[in-house]
């Protein structure tokens, strides 16, 4: 039981990755990453 729910939400995961890279919401995530980085060092 604990394996069967260990590996559906494994390909849940997967899944949502591959539809957040389909759509390109890493580039959001990539654009605030940096923004904040850059705040925290006191650039931005």
């Amino acid at each position: 039981m604990k394996r069967k729910l260990s590996l559906l939400l494994f390909f849940l995961s997967v899944i949502l990755i591959i539809i957040g890279l389909n759509t390109g919401e890493f580039i959001a995530v990539l654009e605030k990453a940096v923004t904040v980085c850059l705040s925290c060092i006191g650039i931005g």
